[in-house]
């Protein structure tokens, strides 16, 4: 490639093995902390350290000989060698000692002649383990950031594959309970695209982002126990049992449901269903529908001078007794079928007839649409809207604040 310096990478194992690093500059900081991340033995060899490889120091971490560098007895044992003291002389004296012992030796002043460089890297952390990517570019090491910076994107945003390809070592998977939010893809978050992607099963929820689902490899297997309005198709009992029996065939599973897998979305049971068999379980949060729904039809859940707190709650059941004030706003999820119900309870537990009432249907969805009345009309208004779930249900001074449209009188 021209100006720049051809290269093998190579992964090497530096738990437990000797690296000497000269120089206690910040360059010296980033790769010495790499170092002892991997679990190395380090020796810092220099006469002053700046503060970032002090706190290693004072951590534990790694050894500092508060010297001038002494020859090639300051290399006796080591494994790898990292030079950045900021002496050209002192960094060539270190390299030559180096190459005298058949050293491995990263000469950070001399990316043309170092016998060896540490590549920009990205590291994705799966259940299974780390998955290191590394962007080498010989002489060049901001181009291999450019390129480092891409591939890393690549991945958090799941755009790159991460399912492994050889059976896992103890033959166990594993299960992440991921939060799509409220159905569209923009608001799931990061590790929720990068557990995606390292997925052979996707067990997925109704009103999870089935737009994410359909673009999913041809190699994943996608188990759709989506729950209607009264229709279960398959209880909650079964859908445990589907977690812990594809993670115990060595399969990596992820539970992909709408909102936030701990917010009325059952979460906890299919987390202790699965811990309870030895499976390991990472949880990764949702945007919950509670907030983000309100939001997109322009209702804060909570607002300066009107709400100073909010309470979720289920609207299956009869709701408890809650605070009757204005400036107490109630989200109900799963609130539609009970609507007149819950609404006459609110009354009859002390809030005013005439408290302001919102439902969002299809929130972020291009159809989403907003009814408004209060809890004396909104079961009428909701029946002669058609209103159908999914919707959020909100209940307080705040909806004054939503969006303006077309609304019922």
């Amino acid at each position: 490639m021209g100006h720049l310096t051809p290269g093998l990478p190579l992964v090497v194992r530096l738990a437990g093995r000797l690296v000497v690093a000269v120089g206690g500059g910040p360059v010296t900081a980033r790769r010495v902390r790499a170092f002892v991340d991997e679990g190395a033995d380090v020796r810092v060899v220099s006469p002053w350290v700046c503060e970032d490889v002090l706190d290693l120091v004072r951590e534990g971490r790694l050894e500092w000989q508060a010297r001038e560098y002494a020859g090639a007895a300051d290399l006796d044992g080591a494994w790898l060698v990292h030079t950045a003291t900021g002496d050209v002389l002192v960094d060539r004296r270190v390299a030559a000692d180096a190459q005298s012992l058949r050293i491995w030796c990263v000469d950070a002043t001399d990316a043309a002649s170092t016998t060896a460089s540490v590549p920009a890297r990205a590291t994705v952390e799966l259940p299974d383990g780390p998955v290191t990517v590394a962007a080498y570019a010989g002489g060049d090491p901001g181009l291999a950031t450019v390129v480092r910076d891409a591939v890393e994107d690549g991945l958090r945003r799941g755009a790159l594959p991460l399912r492994r390809t050889r059976p896992r070592p103890d033959g166990l998977g594993w299960v992440a309970l991921v939060g799509g939010g409220p159905g569209t893809d923009g608001l799931l978050t990061a590790r929720g695209h990068e557990l995606l992607a390292g997925a052979d099963v996707v067990v997925v929820d109704r009103l999870a982002p089935r737009a994410l689902v359909e673009r999913l490899p041809a190699g994943v297997r996608v188990i759709d126990v989506g729950k209607t309005p009264g229709h279960h198709p398959v209880p909650q009992e079964a859908i445990n049992a589907i977690l812990v029996e594809e993670a115990q065939r060595g399969l990596g599973v992820v539970r992909l449901k709408g909102g936030d897998p701990f917010v009325l979305g059952r979460g906890g049971e299919e987390r202790a269903a699965c811990e309870a068999h030895g499976i390991p379980v990472e949880v990764v949060p949702g945007v919950t529908s509670a907030i983000a729904v309100p939001a997109a039809a322009g209702i804060p859940v909570t607002h300066r001078g009107v709400a100073r707190g909010f309470t979720v709650v289920t609207g299956h059941d009869d709701i408890p007794t809650l605070p009757t004030g204005g400036d107490h706003t109630v989200v109900l999820l799963m609130g539609i079928t009970r609507l007149a119900r819950t609404a006459e309870l609110l009354v009859l537990h002390g809030r005013d007839p005439e408290t302001p009432v919102a439902v969002i249907e299809r929130g972020f969805a291009p159809t989403q649409r907003t009814t408004i009345g209060t809890l004396s009309t909104i079961a009428a208004l909701a029946a002669e809207r058609g209103v159908q779930a999914p919707a959020v249900v909100v209940v307080g001074d705040v909806v004054r604040l939503a969006t303006p449209q077309d609304e019922p009188a």
